[in-house]
């Protein structure tokens, strides 16, 4: 195998475009490679292009223009190869109620004309904690069961990349956890994830990179670590001995913010600068005679981040839009 072949995304999307008969363009150029075992994140509002991308990688809906290889294989003239090689778990469960967990799991491996293995069948699913279900009928699963019977159906036929569309919809807390752990665990066997999701810290969780899609446009495609550390803000706060009915007329050029009760104020800056100014505003704050109780920092998340590149889009599409009626 040659360094080049080693190297070669799982996924390669080129100027890829999805335009309906009524002219809405649900994706408009979009070009995104995903490479072989990551997670990646797909981020974005609702009708923002999330499901028409999942759907046009799979096969399920065709481009109007553009490309899409899987595994270096073109969606289009090697259907049959591509999708074979992608296993989807659709947001909705669509599970037949009165059929077993194993039966269920065998059927959509046979779909896929693939042979018999009971072995891999038992592997996936005690992967996935089902084995002790594989007797039980659908109707009698928990929510969450059902949503492990569903990953556990796209894994039969052995894909090489997998597609969770909003996989922990409506679960709770504690199993939204559990099934971050799944999602790991298949990580580790080699599998491709492309997760949806509406979960800021689902991203957070298990990503290793965040594309932010947004009227059918990738906003931004970067490492998660990175994409905090780029783009995030770094907050400190002050907290005061006593309480301020405001802050001091000297401290105005710091823009802080008060809390409602007068006790501490917020200082935000950017990670990027030469400089945060945080030592000239805590001379200042003592200049002040203000005396400090305790200082903390804290660090902008990724739904931070994703709300301002959401909002900027919006402004930017809104600003052209009055620009052309003009």
């Amino acid at each position: 195998m040659t360094d080049a072949s080693r190297t070669d995304p799982m996924i390669a999307i080129a100027g890829l475009q999805k335009t309906y008969k009524s002219g809405f363009e649900a994706l408009k150029n979009v070009d995104l490679t995903i490479q072989k075992g990551e997670i990646l994140a797909l981020l974005g509002p609702n009708g923002a292009g999330k499901t028409t991308l999942i759907s046009a990688i799979c096969g399920i809906t065709m481009p109007t223009g553009g490309s899409i290889k899987v595994g270096g294989h073109d969606i289009v003239r090697e259907a049959g190869k591509t999708r074979r090689m992608i296993g989807l778990v659709p947001q909705e469960i669509t599970l037949e109620p009165f059929e077993t967990v194993l039966n269920t799991v065998r059927f959509s491996r046979g779909l896929f004309g693939m042979p018999s293995n009971p072995a891999l069948m038992e592997e996936i699913l005690k992967k996935l904690s089902l084995w002790d279900k594989k007797d039980t009928q659908i109707k009698e699963l928990s929510g969450g069961m059902k949503r492990r019977v569903l990953i556990a159906k796209a894994m039969a036929h052995e894909p090489k990349v997998l597609f969770l569309d909003e996989p922990t919809a409506g679960v709770d807390v504690e199993l939204r956890k559990e099934m971050w752990d799944v999602v790991a665990d298949l990580k580790e066997t080699g599998v491709t994830i492309i997760l949806t999701t509406h979960y800021i810290e689902e991203a957070e969780a298990i990503a290793d990179r965040v594309a932010i899609i947004s009227k059918g446009r990738i906003l931004l495609v970067d490492e998660k670590a990175a994409l905090i550390e780029r783009m995030g803000k770094r907050s400190l706060t002050i907290d005061f001995d006593k309480q301020l009915s405001a802050v001091p007329d000297s401290l105005a050029a710091y823009d802080l913010v008060m809390s409602q009760d007068g006790t501490s104020a917020t200082y935000t800056y950017d990670t990027r600068a030469d400089r945060t100014g945080i030592g000239a505003l805590l001379r200042d704050v003592n200049a002040a005679g203000l005396s400090v109780r305790d200082l903390h920092t804290a660090q902008s998340s990724l739904e931070e981040i994703f709300v301002s590149l959401v909002e900027h889009d919006t402004d930017q599409t809104t600003a052209a839009s009055a620009g052309e009626a003009a």
